[in-house]
């Protein structure tokens, strides 16, 4: 794919991973809808930031719960952009919870956002994009057993499982490929210390970057012939096994 003059959705696209995504695409030449769910200031001012380098850019804003709120956000990019070549499920949550401490709640609400969502807005895309390309936002954990963050872990391994049956599904017109990051940020609040203590093993040393998630995105886009393949950002990392 040409990325030249593209209309890319962003979902989680205000801030961390979602933003370097954003820039390396406008950076392509890409026309960038920028999903957020509460960061409409950090949507406003990268949307500024955007435009600055040449590109459109519009910000569209909906906590994803629901189908519905699945739809309403990809019509809204449609109607603001006029089309939609590219989606980016990158929303997600992430939270640390055995087996013995996953509550219903907690379950549902992972699931929720790192799989169902990804699938609801794939769907909606899929009816208004005749020729496209997706990409999902999976972990290096999709080849791993991690007990510490249960739900998390399980969301991603089913998303990746939907990134090949989607490619499928969805061939010959619409593209769907992953890309599966290994630790690249700390949570909010917490420093690079906090990363580096947790981490884990990374053969390569070095902690993955936003922007190195973000070239793999802009990558696998710009590749042809490729669907329902997960490329790791991590180091080498997910060759470790069952190492977390």
């Amino acid at each position: 794919m040409n990325l030249h003059d593209k209309v890319v959705l962003v979902t989680g696209g205000a801030v961390r991973i979602g933003a370097a995504i954003c820039e390396a695409l406008a950076d392509k030449g890409c026309h960038v809808v920028i999903h957020c769910g509460r960061s409409s200031a950090e949507a406003a001012q990268l949307g500024r930031r955007l435009k600055a380098r040449g590109v459109n850019a519009w910000v569209v804003r909906k906590v994803l719960r629901t189908e519905a709120d699945c739809r309403a956000v990809v019509d809204e990019a449609r109607r603001k952009a006029g089309r939609l070549d590219i989606l980016v499920n990158n929303a997600a949550v992430f939270h640390k919870d055995s087996l013995k401490t996953a509550t219903e709640a907690k379950l549902k609400a992972e699931f929720g956002l790192n799989l169902f969502v990804p699938i609801w807005l794939t769907r909606r895309f899929a009816e208004g994009t005749e020729t496209g390309s997706v990409i999902n936002l999976l972990d290096r954990r999709v080849v791993a057993n991690d007990t510490e963050c249960l739900p998390y872990s399980l969301s991603k391994k089913a998303l990746a499982a939907f990134t090949a049956e989607a490619a499928l599904a969805l061939a010959p017109g619409i593209v769907v490929n992953g890309v599966a990051p290994g630790a690249v940020l700390p949570p909010p609040g917490k420093g690079l210390s906090y990363l580096k203590d947790r981490a884990g093993r990374i053969p390569l040393v070095a902690r993955t970057t936003p922007q190195q998630v973000a070239r793999a995105v802009v990558g696998l886009l710009e590749l042809d012939g490729v669907t329902g393949q997960v490329l790791f950002v991590d180091g080498g990392q997910h060759l470790l096994g069952n190492g977390v």
